[in-house]
């Protein structure tokens, strides 16, 4: 049933029932349908300050002829506290969703998503037909009503038209209807302003000029006032020849947000920023330490907000990625679903866009491939990498970054230095330390971080011994000339790397990688043992073991290899070297964690108390070695450097317990979260499995190289996560390696009870386990098929189902756990067959079953699932519908989203309803893009 009041009021498409009293009392009533309105506020609204005499019999009179027109199911309930509409739902009612998808894209506009806004601003502006209440206007309570209505309507118009700006979008839509706009309200400055933008985007960038001029005069005349500063900022843009969304493409940009003051190079700043305007592919190549992520923040966000450059600008780390992990990597970082190239293309191939691609230098060969397909498929695209080499792609373009001039070398050692030990204001030799250190930033900040315990001299003292250079009278005339000998304008630095920090680096920001293996290796194993496997000597990647390799690469290709190469390595042992001997235990073993953790699961993997385990890593924190930060589940997290990291790993002895006690750890975390994943705390598990999913990857590449039948184990508790989360395309390729090495161990499933894991494992590898490798279906259906015990993993059934089609229904013989939630997925898979059937009544009855058992349990996807069947069912469905929307939302399951939209813009457009059926299908489309999805039908 469906009630329209922004228009002629209507029911289901049909006149509104009754005489005009009789209209006016139920759009009241609509205006607040499912809640209760007094009898007094019925009254005024009806009659005014003129009430007839026996009002509250007037009143029941038009109740009663109100009741006797409704159809069947809308009811008028009568309480002491007055009057309730039911049966009209808050969907059921125009203006109450009009008002609900105003108030969520606003918010989806101020959270950075203006691509979803967009969608929502434009579903709310479609349920427009007319003037608000039109049919009803006569009555006392309508003008005001009606007022406000119309002012959230050029409030919506007015965000929706900032969202599509901000988006990329066609604004050649949007120039007529804030002309009409505009003409109502000419001195609407926000209004005006987009009215500017959009002219400009369309390419009438005169007559935007001309609104300008328009506003001010009138301003000037009326008001005598200036044109406010966003209306000015439109008129700058316009002359700049700036894009229409630049002004909101900040909001949405990703970029890592800087916590300390940028320092020095102001030059290679504006270089790369010119870069940038003329180049598709930008790369910065230098020496590890020099900065390279910091400088790329500031030159396309000043200061990480995004606005440097113009335009939206995504953030991609490779840093914790592995050897065929970057096409999965841009896919999260993006938000699209489908992890691969063609998915990647297909989601950016309209949009206008800034890729900064952080640490490619362990995967430079995969990395290169991947940018040359994104930059050919999408010509809104731009590129901005950072490396120790170039991507070595035709037109890349290189800005070598080295070390800091000497001004700017000693004011960041002064900075950092003053935050370590307030008050200190410089010292004689602090040049010295500079030029010992090469002027990299990452060393620069390491050796200040010890100003908290040492004095200028110990540390200038301490480097001469560690770094074997000699002070001596005479040194500080020769720092000038070896820091200009060093310089990239000057000398061209080598692209090959060692690890770096960023320029003014800080807590909470990202180190990159410059781990695992080297741009040309071959994948590397997992390290370190898994449950009950043999340990390994270092830790997870095995990096440490090769620190010395990471800083050869400076000698490859056509550049030469400086002497400093070995500096920063130098200065890292040198912080490691001043570490107490518990605190080099713990960092050793910390390093087999990737992304980060938190001081709970450092305990546990490095078998300490976790007071200890707190006070050691605020120790490490203070020292820089470590960085804290909160980070999305609001739990405090401790990351390492990634050059730390490195030669921590190196320590690592041989036989340490902590690479299999990570395995363990996280492999207990997956089976925890596992059936909290279908019960009230869903969301709280997810977000928490989010946070580990760097950690929880790690361990299964760990086990797939050491203990595959635990990885099999850690893939079956993942399962559910990895559906929810629509990360199946991502972990493709991990679960098709894991079967690899199952069939190189000789691994038994049957034997060794693991037959249900290595089905989810088969699922999980999609495509990847068929071609060559098609015995591996029938293996994992026959030992579904065979199988007398039951099911372990209540999502098996359902996947299985699912990947086999609608010809085979293992459900039928399948012997399935006997748990609530799977109880309810049975039902809801029973009516859904009834319904394929024709069988309404058995469907209706079985969904409807279904739907209280999800509910009961508080699990959202499967609720939101029954929900939809039931739609299907009703004379009624949008309530339900909107319901399972956002269930689905909340999850953010995009393939849902897109299902779920198109069903609902049928059923709009069976009713003739074009708007909203165009909304639902323009934003289908829109989230399949965004999220790399086939165009919906």
């Amino acid at each position: 049933m469906t009630f329209r009041l922004l228009g002629p009021l209507t029911v289901s498409g049909a006149p509104a029932p009754g005489g005009p009293r009789a209209r006016a009392l139920l759009a009241l009533l609509l205006l607040d349908a499912g809640r209760t309105v007094t009898a007094e506020r019925l009254v005024d609204g009806l009659y005014g300050d003129e009430p007839p005499a026996g009002a509250a019999n007037a009143l029941q009179s038009q109740v009663s002829r109100l009741r006797r027109a409704l159809p069947d199911g809308v009811k008028v309930e009568h309480s002491p506290a007055g009057y309730r509409l039911t049966g009209a739902g808050a969907d059921g009612v125009d203006a109450l969703r009009f008002e609900r998808l105003a108030r969520e894209g606003a918010r989806a506009g101020a959270a950075g998503d203006p691509v979803r806004a967009e969608g929502l601003l434009r579903e709310a502006l479609a349920l427009w037909r007319g003037p608000a209440l039109a049919d009803v206007r006569e009555a006392p309570y309508a003008a005001g009503q009606a007022a406000r209505l119309d002012a959230l309507r050029l409030d919506t118009l007015e965000e929706w038209a900032a969202a599509l700006l901000a988006a990329g979008g066609d604004p050649a839509p949007l120039v007529p209807e804030l002309a009409r706009a505009a003409a109502a309200h000419p001195l609407r400055e926000r209004l005006r302003a987009l009215q500017m933008r959009a002219l400009a985007g369309a390419g009438r960038q005169a007559e935007a000029l001309a609104v300008y001029e328009e506003v001010r005069g009138a301003l000037a005349e009326e008001l005598g006032a200036d044109p406010a500063a966003e209306l000015t900022a439109a008129h700058l843009a316009v002359l700049r020849g700036e894009e229409p969304g630049a002004a909101r493409a900040a909001g949405a940009s990703r970029l890592p947000v800087p916590l300390t003051d940028f320092v020095g190079r102001e030059r290679e700043r504006e270089q790369l920023r010119a870069l940038l305007a003329s180049a598709r592919l930008s790369t910065l190549v230098g020496p590890g330490g020099a900065g390279k992520t910091r400088l790329a923040v500031e030159a396309v966000g000043d200061g990480g907000t995004g606005a440097g450059v113009g335009g939206e600008a995504v953030f991609v780390d490779l840093a914790a990625v592995g050897p065929g992990e970057v096409v999965a990597a841009f896919a999260r970082a993006l938000g699209v679903r489908d992890a691969s190239p063609y998915g990647l293309v297909r989601a950016l191939a309209d949009r206008p866009l800034l890729l900064v691609v952080d640490n490619c230098e362990h995967v430079v060969a995969e990395a290169a491939g991947l940018v040359r397909e994104l930059l050919a498929g999408c010509p809104g695209l731009r590129v901005l990498a950072t490396s120790r080499e170039a991507l070595g792609i035709t037109g890349e373009s290189l800005l070598p970054v080295g070390a800091l001039a000497p001004g700017a070398a000693a004011e960041l050692f002064v900075r950092r230095g003053a935050a370590a030990r307030p008050g200190f204001a410089g010292h004689a030799r602090v040049p010295e330390i500079c030029a010992a250190l090469d002027a990299l930033p990452l060393a620069l900040e390491l050796a200040a971080a010890r100003l908290r315990t040492l004095t200028v001299d110990q540390i200038a003292d301490r480097l001469g011994e560690r770094l074997g250079e000699g002070f001596g009278e005479g040194f500080g005339e020769r720092i000038g000339e070896r820091s200009r000998e060093k310089s990239p304008a000057d000398s061209g630095t080598s692209a090959r790397d060692e690890p770096r920090a960023d320029s003014g680096a800080g807590p909470g920001e990202k180190s990159p990688a410059g781990s695992g293996t080297g741009p040309r290796e071959k994948p590397r194993a997992g390290a370190g043992a898994g449950p009950g496997e043999e340990s390994r000597t270092r830790a997870d990647d095995g990096s440490g073991e090769r620190l010395a390799e990471r800083f050869r690469l400076l000698s490859r290709g056509d550049r030469t290899a400086p002497e400093r190469h070995r500096t920063l390595a130098a200065v890292v042992e040198w912080s490691w070297e001043l570490l107490g001997a518990e605190e080099r235990e713990l960092a050793a073993r910390f390093s087999v964690f990737r992304g980060g953790a938190t001081a709970e699961a450092v305990a546990r993997v490095c078998g300490v108390e976790q007071a200890d385990a707190e006070d050691v890593l605020a120790s490490l924190a203070e020292k820089s070695l470590v960085e804290a930060g909160a980070f999305d589940t609001g739990t405090v997290r401790y990351r390492m450097l990634e050059t730390v990291r490195a030669f921590a790993a190196g320590r690592l002895p041989t036989g340490d317990p902590a690479p299999a006690a990570h395995t363990a750890h996280h492999l207990a975390l997956a089976r925890a979260a596992d059936p909290r994943l279908r019960g009230p705390a869903q969301l709280d598990w997810l977000a928490r499995l989010d946070a580990e999913d760097a950690n929880l990857r790690a361990a299964l590449r760990r086990a797939t190289a050491h203990a595959p039948a635990d990885a099999l184990r850690l893939v079956a508790a993942l399962t559910p996560y990895w559906w929810l989360r629509g990360l199946r395309g991502q972990v493709a390729g991990l679960a098709a390696e894991l079967l690899d090495a199952v069939d190189g161990a000789g691994i038994g499933p049957e034997a060794a009870g693991l037959g249900e894991e290595y089905v989810l494992c088969v699922l999980a590898a999609g495509a990847g386990a068929m071609g060559p490798h098609s015995e591996r279906l029938d293996r994992a259906r026959t030992l579904l098929t065979s199988r007398t015990e039951p099911l372990r993993q209540p999502f098996t059934a359902y996947l299985w189902a699912t990947a086999a089609g609608p010809g085979e229904r293992p459900e039928a013989r399948l012997p399935l756990p006997d748990d609530p939630w799977t109880r309810a997925l049975g039902l809801a898979g029973q009516g859904h067959l009834a319904l394929g059937q024709g069988d309404v009544p058995a469907a209706r009855a079985a969904l409807t079953e279904a739907l209280a058992g999800f509910r009961a349990l508080g699990e959202r996807w499967g609720t939101a699932t029954a929900l939809e069947g039931l739609a299907g069912l009703s004379p009624d469905p949008l309530p339900l519908f909107a319901e399972a929307l956002e269930l689905f939302e909340s999850l953010g399951v995009a393939e849902d989203i897109v299902d779920l939209l198109g069903r609902r813009a049928a059923v709009h457009e069976a009713a003739g309803d074009t708007g909203p059926a165009a909304a639902d299908r323009a934003r289908a489309a829109a989230v399949a893009r965004r999220a790399g999805l086939p165009e919906p039908g």
